[in-house]
């Protein structure tokens, strides 16, 4: 008891152990207490029984000599009968209290006190009580030595026997005395040492074994088990989650260890996440793109991240505004400060200086960090280094105010339309010089407004679809009409995607170029004299010969056959129409014209241009073949200006073939100019090919430049070939030059077949 005593402080089994056997030792108490308590009773009322047996044998003993009043023989009696062992005193007292009888000589006529414990029996009442119970007749005693001793008094009642002549009670009296009878309770009492004695022992091995036994089976099927699950949960707590409790047990105990199995096996999968999570967390928090601190109260930094320590390279101890911006006191706006007084987060822009000494920038937003009680006890902040975003916008600042002045001076006009509507956004101040308008004047207006109204339809269907326009017609402030070419490319402005929108006046330079076609034209007119002579000088012969023969019919008077008349009329009148077709001819040729764009018949114009040179060719020995494809579509040009390029081009063929041919022996065939023409259905081709001495490869590039010539001095003037170009380009064709081996250069021109229908 005392080791689970000194264990009940430490140990749940022990105190288990000690509780039972305190209420085990209380019942084998009780149990004892009640059994010895029934033993003793039972002992009492058996002596008690005895004694009062004992009293009835004397009083029956005594009961004749009595009647006879033989006192001797009442006194043998008594005697006789106080010799046993267990009889410590027999009285007989009479109703004054005075012993009669008794089995001590000694105590014989001594009279006692009424209020002794025997007489007080009856006498406690008055009068004294006649009869009493059992019970309230019996006393127990203790002797001078300690021994208990049962006392029994008895009355002696009066008998109708007594009350007779030869005695001296009268008849009223009920009590004539009693006898008492005290028997030694050292038997009884020994009898009932040692039955608690044997119940004592008893209760002492019941307790000891049923102990035992609670300890045994305590110990194998609870504590055995519970130290193993502490045991258990130890190691569990200790990070070790591959512990398994060997509890083969079906009852709660197994149920316990069994949940603490599975426990553990659940914390344990648990543990290794938390564990990833955390790993990974940690891993974030290090490498995160961006700066992490958790400062205290006091501003100190608790803990960073490694962008953080690599930026500033804090040391220490130190105070955030200390390693952000090397201050030695508090910012005076401070997001962290109020975020600990307000509990929300906060931002704000900060710069300072990094370690590497270069000014740093960053973004600033705090975050509370709260116990378990709720109050703020750090302040995380995060920080986005945005120092690279400031300089690139101080770039873009920079860019920005170049743009705008390179915008501005640019010597063309430049608008910004938007994409859908074509309204003006901006422009720069080109505009103003070129068009009159002021910037706040045309802004948020339509572009097409600088177009005439009969042009704003086509216009605005073509504006989004086509990159550039070629002498497009603006109206400019003062109403006068200006020649522009328009270039647009889409663009993103702000949000929105608009049209960018240069604008080019050429309204000089296509006067200069009218000016050089014209004069070209006139240059080609005196080329084309020769020509024109020859043309001429046949209808004129024609005429003149015919008149001849009127004159000489008319000198002599002769008449002139009607048929002969009519005939001769008739040619007279195709030479003067022909003549006059050469004239007229000339004269649309050499006029000054716009150009217009209309459906053209390539074969028609080249065969016009022709007709011109046809004799000059002829008697200059150049033969001409033709090859024709007379199925070819038409062509958007303009027929005047395409007659100038392909009379130009018959010039340059006829100066190469003389040039070469000049001084040198030649054969038929070997002076000619060969004109095709063909076409795929998509493009129409058209190619001038003559047998002179073709064009230096190293002068190949330049033959369409200005004022560039491969013709002798004093025979071209440059012009020609590069107007020639001019003119192509304007009605969206091309034209290149080759030279054919051993038989001279060929032009080639193509055009853009006309897919429209009227």
């Amino acid at each position: 008891m005392l080791y689970l005593l000194q264990k009940y402080e430490k140990s749940m089994v022990y105190r288990l152990i000690f509780a039972v056997d305190v209420l085990l030792l209380i019942s084998i108490c009780s149990w004892g207490f009640y059994n010895i308590k029934y033993q003793r009773q039972k002992s009492m009322e058996y002596a008690v029984a005895g004694a009062d047996r004992l009293t009835k044998t004397i009083k029956l003993g005594t009961h004749y000599a009595m009647m006879l009043n033989s006192r001797d023989e009442i006194t043998q009696i008594i005697n006789n009968i106080g010799k046993q062992e267990e009889v410590v005193n027999l009285r007989i007292y009479n109703k004054d209290g005075q012993i009669k009888f008794s089995n001590r000589d000694s105590e014989v006529d001594q009279t006692t006190n009424i209020k002794d414990e025997a007489c007080y029996i009856c006498h406690s009442t008055d009068p004294p009580a006649a009869s009493l119970d059992l019970q309230d007749r019996t006393r127990v005693v203790k002797s001078d030595e300690g021994e208990l001793r049962l006392g029994i008094i008895s009355p002696i009642y009066n008998e109708p026997g007594c009350a007779a002549e030869c005695h001296v009670h009268p008849k009223d009296k009920k009590v004539l005395g009693a006898l008492d009878v005290v028997m030694s309770l050292k038997g009884t009492d020994l009898e009932i040492f040692r039955f608690e004695k044997a119940v004592v022992g008893l209760g002492i091995l019941i307790f000891a074994v049923t102990s035992l036994i609670i300890y045994h089976f305590i110990s194998r099927f609870v504590r055995g088990p519970i130290e193993a699950m502490i045991d258990g949960t130890r190691r569990l707590s200790q990070g070790d989650y591959s512990t398994r409790l060997r509890v083969e047990r079906e009852d709660e105990i197994g149920a316990l260890a069994d949940s603490i199995n599975r426990m553990g096996k659940k914390i344990g999968e648990k543990q290794i996440e938390l564990n990833r999570q955390r790993d990974e967390y940690q891993h974030l928090f290090e490498l995160v793109p961006c700066i992490i601190t958790v400062q205290d109260k006091n501003y100190k930094l608790i803990r960073y991240n490694r962008e953080f320590a690599e930026k500033f390279a804090p040391k220490p101890g130190d105070y955030c505004y200390c390693a952000y911006k090397g201050r030695t006191e508090k910012c005076v706006e401070c997001p962290v400060e109020r975020t600990f007084v307000d509990g929300l987060s906060h931002y704000s822009e900060e710069k300072g200086i990094g370690k590497d000494g270069e000014e740093t920038h960053w973004f600033v937003r705090t975050s509370p960090l709260r116990d378990d009680s709720g109050e703020i006890v750090a302040a995380m902040e995060m920080s986005i280094d945005i120092t690279r975003r400031k300089q690139l916008e101080e770039k873009l600042e920079n860019s920005e105010k170049k743009y705008y002045a390179i915008f501005n001076n640019i010597p063309n006009p430049v608008f910004v339309l938007d994409f859908d509507s074509l309204d003006i956004l901006d422009c720069n101040e080109s505009v103003k010089s070129v068009y009159g308008y002021r910037k706040e004047e045309i802004i948020n207006r339509s572009f097409l407004d600088f177009f005439p109204n009969d042009d704003k339809a086509v216009y605005q269907k073509q504006i989004k679809a086509v990159p550039i326009f070629n002498q497009a017609r603006h109206i400019a402030k003062n109403g006068k009409s200006l020649f522009v070419t328009m270039r647009l490319s889409p663009s993103e402005y702000p949000g929105k995607k608009v049209l960018l929108v240069t604008t080019s006046d050429i309204t000089k330079r296509l006067e200069a170029e009218q000016q050089l076609i014209q004069a070209s034209k006139m240059a080609t007119l005196g080329e084309m004299a020769t020509g024109v002579a020859h043309e001429l000088n046949q209808p004129l012969s024609v005429i003149k010969t015919a008149s001849n023969f009127f004159m000489k019919k008319i000198k002599k008077k002769e008449p002139i056959k009607d048929k002969i008349l009519y005939t001769m009329a008739e040619e007279m009148d195709a030479h003067v129409d022909r003549a006059t077709k050469i004239i007229s001819h000339m004269r649309q040729f050499g006029r000054k014209s716009d150009l217009v764009l209309e459906k053209t018949q390539v074969n028609k114009v080249l065969k016009s241009a022709f007709e011109i040179f046809s004799q000059q060719l002829k008697v200059r020995g150049i033969q001409v073949d033709w090859n024709i494809d007379e199925k070819l579509p038409e062509i958007l040009a303009d027929s005047s200006r395409l007659e100038q390029v392909f009379i130009n081009l018959l010039i340059n063929a006829r100066d190469a073939i003389e040039e070469r041919w000049e001084h040198v022996e030649y054969t038929p065939g070997d002076r000619k100019i060969v004109l095709t023409t063909n076409s795929d259905g998509a493009t129409v081709c058209v190619k001038v090919a003559d047998t002179g001495n073709g064009i230096p490869p190293d002068k190949i590039d330049k033959i369409f430049e200005p004022f560039f010539t491969t013709k002798k001095v004093g025979k071209g003037t440059g012009l020609g070939l590069s107007i020639s170009y001019g003119i192509v380009k304007e009605c969206d064709g091309d034209i290149r030059v080759e030279n054919v081996e051993g038989a001279g250069a060929c032009f080639i021109l193509t055009f853009p077949a006309d897919e429209r229908t009227d």
